[in-house]
């Protein structure tokens, strides 16, 4: 597990140091932690609605650099979600060092069709509060078996809910083993998120509009125990048929995610150097040529233009309930 400060005297090797200058703010981190009690990411199978709960939502970061990183929460993906939010500390405070007005949205997908719980989105945080925020998503661990979740329900969510006026580059990062249904059901909708559609929208188009407002990435963890292949290319297909295949990034395993995310982020930050001096010091030399290696078609120097913070005028539009 992870801690929040300046040392990194648990690391495998010596060496990586954060910036001198934010010692005082990472040790002040750490102290905050501390006296708050120790860190636990056993998340509940109940949400805390009054933070996640979608319905009448809208979320909103001034932040010129925000990150939306939405789990799949349901069966399938066993104890992954745990094993990636264990890293919140090391994402933040890696990131933040390079960025610092970031801030972070954690969300989490379930199945519409089955699920108490399919849709939760937390407001924007930074530091501390963002153990609050992962600790509030409830881990319902179900899923309809059908290989589909609602993952559109995420990006209708984002497409229509969520304001970032001062970024040019927003991510929004998708850790998931599924597909998502085809279409935007109007029920799903209304009944989760409190929107009334006229009918169905094409989830395809969906994803298209939101690549044009976010950066947008979906980390493909393997099917159940990573044994079923057939599955995987399969979802990889839909996937790569909605948002091109260079963003799709296939899950070096559940202890990695939290590296390839940052790992993508460093590199178009050009930041990407002290990013590897950073998981050399924690992990052996094949795990680091591993995660290089699985981000070495990502470009380095993505073009402002084709991520925009405002909808364009072929996104999917719907009558909103909230105004």
């Amino acid at each position: 597990m992870y801690g929040w400060g300046s040392s990194t005297t648990n690391w495998k090797k010596p060496g990586y140091k954060y910036d001198d200058a934010r010692k005082p703010y990472l040790d002040k981190l750490a102290a905050d932690a501390s006296a708050s009690g120790p860190r636990s990411y056993m998340i509940s199978r109940t949400p805390n609605l009054d933070l996640v709960n979608p319905a009448g939502k809208n979320i909103t970061s001034n932040s010129q650099n925000p990150i939306i990183i939405a789990t799949d929460l349901t069966g399938s993906m066993a104890h992954a979600p745990g094993e990636f939010f264990d890293r919140a500390s090391l994402i933040w405070q890696t990131l933040s060092q390079y960025r610092p007005d970031l801030e972070i949205c954690f969300a989490g997908i379930g199945d519409a069709t089955c699920d108490r719980w399919p849709l939760q989105v937390n407001d924007f945080a930074k530091e501390l509060e963002l153990e609050q925020r992962i600790k509030a998503l409830g881990c319902e661990g179900g899923g309809g078996g059908t290989l589909s979740e609602s993952y559109e329900l995420l990006g209708y969510f984002m497409l229509n809910r969520c304001n970032t006026p001062n970024a040019t580059m927003p991510y929004l990062f998708i850790y998931g083993d599924e597909k998502f249904y085809n279409q935007v059901h109007p029920g799903q909708v209304e009944g989760i998120i409190g929107d009334e559609l006229q009918g169905p929208v094409d989830s395809m188009g969906l994803w298209k509009g939101l690549i044009q407002k976010f950066n947008v990435f979906y980390i493909q963890k393997p099917y159940g125990n990573g044994n079923q292949p057939e599955i995987d290319a399969k979802v990889h297909e839909q996937w790569a048929n909605a948002l091109g295949d260079q963003r799709i990034i296939p899950s070096l395993g559940m202890e990695r995610v939290a590296d390839q995310i940052m790992g993508i982020i460093a590199k178009q930050w050009g930041q990407y150097g002290d990013f590897m001096a950073n998981i050399s010091s924690r992990q052996d030399k094949e795990v680091v040529e591993q995660v290089d290696n699985s981000l070495k078609f990502i470009d380095g120097k993505p073009s402002g233009d084709s991520v925009r913070p405002k909808v364009n005028a072929n996104t999917p539009k719907t009558k909103s309930l909230v105004e």
